[in-house]
């Protein structure tokens, strides 16, 4: 089984879709899911979705880690040509996970009490992402 998941992005930050992929999976029994986004410049994530600024500092630290491409740290950068935020939202995306795999049974994912899955937008303009799903 597949499918694909559409999130729309208004700009950096953490946006959570766990509930569409459970009301995908309810149908399945036991199996894996993969989930692979299919961008150069966001991740994905299983994170706490309790707290909301367990999502405001994650971005906090990635933005501080990786500042826009005119921060004086960041002169030696080349890809400019696409804003300040295009060249480190790749950096972030290839420190973190473009691709998850999540147990499933019974037709859920079996996540922790506190976890949600994630897309973690690096752009600051909106974009629609897509999140290629695959259940075996």
């Amino acid at each position: 089984m597949q499918t694909d998941f559409k999130i729309q992005t208004q700009g950096a930050g953490l946006y959570e879709f766990t509930a569409p992929v459970r009301s995908w999976l309810r149908p399945m029994s036991d199996g894996l899911l993969t989930l692979f986004v299919r961008h150069t410049s966001c991740s994905l994530l299983i994170q706490e979705n309790a707290d909301p600024e367990v999502q405001t500092d994650l971005r906090a630290f990635f933005d501080r880690l990786v500042p826009p491409s005119d921060h004086p740290a960041m002169s030696y950068l080349r890809h400019t040509y696409e804003g300040p935020d295009d060249m480190p939202a790749h950096i972030k995306a290839a420190m973190m996970p473009v691709s998850l795999s999540v147990p499933v049974s019974g037709g859920a994912p079996l996540l922790g009490t506190w976890q949600g899955i994630y897309l973690f937008e690096h752009r600051n303009a909106p974009h629609t992402r897509s999140v290629a799903a695959h259940f075996v």
